[in-house]
C-alpha cells in the first residue's frame, strides 16, 4: 500500500538530489576549516595574479613617464606604495572570503543535515514496512 507521507519524503529527497544541490554535498565532504583554507588559497592566488596584471598594465600605460624619469624616480616609495595597496587589497579579500565561505559551508551543513534526517525517516518507514510483512 502506498503511504502518502513516504511518497512526499521520497519526492523531497529526489528534489534535494538535483544538480543545483550537488555543490552542498561536495562542501560537506570537507571539514569547515579545510574548505575555508582551500578557497582562501584560491582567492590569494587569484588576487595576486590580478594585481600583477593590473600593475603590469599601469607600467605599460605610464612607460614614457617611467623611461624619462628613470634616474630621478624614488623606487623605494613606489614599491612601498604598490606593496601597501596589495596588502590592503589582499586583507580585504581574505576577510571577505572567510566570511563568505563560512556562510556557504554553514548553509550546506544545514542542508545536508536535513537531507540525512529525512533519509533516516524514510529508512524507518521501510523498516516498519518490513516488520509488518
Amino acid at each position: 500500500m502506498l503511504n502518502e507521507k513516504k511518497i512526499r519524503i521520497m519526492s523531497r529527497l529526489a528534489s534535494y538530489e538535483k544538480k543545483e544541490n550537488q555543490e552542498n554535498f561536495k562542501r560537506f565532504g570537507y571539514y569547515k576549516s579545510d574548505y575555508i583554507r582551500y578557497n582562501l588559497l584560491k582567492t590569494i592566488v587569484s588576487v595576486t595574479i590580478g594585481y600583477i596584471l593590473i600593475l603590469g598594465l599601469l607600467v605599460f600605460y605610464n612607460a614614457e613617464f617611467l623611461i624619462t624619469n628613470a634616474a630621478t624616480l624614488n623606487y623605494k616609495a613606489v614599491i612601498g606604495k604598490a606593496l601597501a595597496v596589495y596588502l590592503i587589497l589582499l586583507i580585504i579579500y581574505i576577510i571577505g572570503t572567510i566570511v563568505m565561505y563560512s556562510l556557504k559551508y554553514d548553509k550546506a551543513h544545514k542542508f545536508v543535515k536535513k537531507y540525512f534526517r529525512m533519509l533516516g525517516v524514510l529508512r524507518k518507514f521501510y523498516k516498519d514496512e518490513a516488520e509488518q510483512k
